[in-house]
């Protein structure tokens, strides 16, 4: 039997059932991080470059090609960037579809726009129809990314919550180092290597969709629309014990505020609704300044950069997706230990050492048409690797956690949803402009990031509060209420004052 724990006045254990709902649901972030993780590989494949872009691979041919600028194009870029347009503008619609039909269904629907999206880019004979595809997946990307995260945070117990969460960005990671190891295998395959890489993302699709069948829908989400004793019931598997009265009447106080809210976008825009609100976009924003996907996106096109071929460049690209996938499971080990604050600011530091070193290095040995010694060449990969390591543990899975516990349960679907969307935009921004960046900032895009990420440690040091053991529904009173910036916010807030105490997570 496993240990029945105890969290105020709720009790809990931990059975196969959920860990299995919960694996299932993280397949989402499998997904996600597979489409992150194929792009940059075959976008370095010249079998793809010469089906769909062979202007690009002409520029590759040149004896005397500039190596910032090799890559420069935009419709290459549009291929990467199409995707995250898509999931911006479906992200809203996913806000809907979670809060009408609920959690279960919202994944579903990833799950078939990713099937359709990955056998769509495989068979793709146009560079229109390759476009079409990552528009698919992208809008798999918007459903999925909305509803996991919201469907882990509410089915996990709150002591073990930030760990649950951190699951969609561990199989991000996962997803992201099984890309770079088919991309590994596909760049020997001539001429149709790409196509299996693109193809082979229907896998993760598949897992999510089965995934979708098996889970089961969250107690917040049944009984917010009206569907009680099934709620009574799932609270009951989930938890594993009989006794989970108590906590059913929190979830149903709290889904009784949420119905008095009409228009929740409406609600977000009131003033007692701006600390989770400008918490949640500015963690998105700066996850992406960070850098991080720039180099996740286009890691083989970076080593190839600074001198490493083909085949070296992809096999780097393996060892930091091997990094990144053990340095979050630190995170998942932490997060509810260590807390939120500490992790996001001792990743600033490592994260900010890294980028200002690779950026001198750069500057100083790699011209326009030079490659880097072999042992300069080494020691870039090792810094890419310290970046990816404190991302990893960090701001990668703290982006998606923090924003999804810290809103009220009448917003937290419309407040998780402009979180996503601006996730997307920043995503899609730097996707499209990371390569003409690179051409035209060379090494200097290094330091930009680097400004950011002070910036990012400067916003953790005085805005953002520790939310670690808070239950979601005791944050207005033991988090923004309490903080000596954003209680000044909180003068207007109308919420249910009698589950201020609610030892539990909805």
């Amino acid at each position: 039997m496993t240990k029945i724990e105890k969290v105020g006045s709720f009790e809990s254990k931990i059975t196969v059932y959920v860990v299995v709902c919960w694996v299932l649901a993280a397949c989402g972030g499998l997904m996600f991080g597979y489409d992150i993780g194929i792009s940059g590989g075959v976008t370095a494949m010249d079998d793809f470059l010469i089906k769909f872009f062979p202007a690009v691979y002409q520029r590759k041919l040149r004896a005397k090609e500039d190596n910032y600028c090799k890559y420069d194009n935009q419709y290459l870029q549009l291929f990467t960037s199409s995707l995250y347009l898509a999931a911006l503008i479906s992200s809203f619609a996913a806000s809907k579809m979670c809060s009408k039909l609920g959690r279960k269904p919202t994944i579903f629907v990833a799950s078939a726009f990713f099937l359709c999206g990955s056998l769509l880019s495989a068979a793709a004979q146009r560079i229109w129809m390759i476009i079409l595809a990552r528009v698919l997946l992208g809008v798999g990307v918007g459903f999925g990314n909305e509803a996991v995260p919201l469907f882990l945070s509410e089915i996990a117990p709150v002591q073990h919550r930030g760990a649950v969460n951190i699951l969609f960005q561990l199989f991000i990671t996962i997803g992201i180092l099984f890309a770079n190891l088919v991309n590994y295998g596909a760049s020997k395959i001539h001429p149709w290597g790409w196509r299996l890489s693109l193809g082979l993302a229907s896998l993760p699709a598949a897992f999510l969709f089965v995934g979708s069948v098996v889970i089961i829908e969250t107690p917040a989400s049944l009984v917010e629309r009206n569907q009680e004793s099934q709620g009574l019931s799932t609270l009951k598997k989930i938890r594993g014990v009989e006794d989970v009265d108590a906590e059913f009447e929190h979830i149903k106080m709290a889904c009784e505020a949420a119905r008095e809210v009409k228009d929740p976008f409406k609600t977000l825009m009131k003033r007692s609704s701006m600390p989770p609100l400008i918490i949640g976009v500015m963690m998105q924003v700066f996850q992406q300044f960070t850098g991080i996907n720039a180099i996740m996106f286009y890691a083989p096109v970076l080593f190839q950069t600074v001198g490493f071929k083909n085949d070296a460049s992809l096999l780097s690209s393996v060892i930091t997706g091997l990094v990144n996938v053990f340095s979050t499971l630190v995170s998942i080990y932490g997060v509810d230990r260590v807390g939120r604050r500490k992790l996001l600011l001792q990743a600033c530091v490592q994260m900010f050492i890294s980028q200002t070193a690779i950026g001198a290095i750069l500057l100083v040995h790699l011209k326009g048409s030079n490659s880097l010694d072999e042992g300069l060449a080494g020691l870039v990969v090792v810094l890419v690797c310290l970046f990816v390591m404190s991302f990893a543990w960090s701001w990668g899975p703290l982006g998606w956690l923090i924003p999804s516990e810290t809103f009220p349960l009448e917003i937290r679907t419309s407040g998780f949803a402009c979180a996503v969307s601006s996730n997307m935009l920043f995503t899609f921004i730097i996707a499209q402009a990371f390569l003409s960046m690179m051409c035209h900032m060379r090494a200097f895009i290094f330091f930009f990031f680097a400004a950011w990420i002070v910036a990012m440690g400067l916003f953790v040091l005085f805005l953002l509060p520790e939310t670690k053991n808070v239950p979601i529904d005791a944050m207005v009173e033991r988090v923004w209420k309490q903080h000596p910036v954003w209680k000044r916010f909180m003068d207007d807030y109308d919420g249910k004052e009698d589950v201020k105490n609610v030892g539990m997570i909805i």
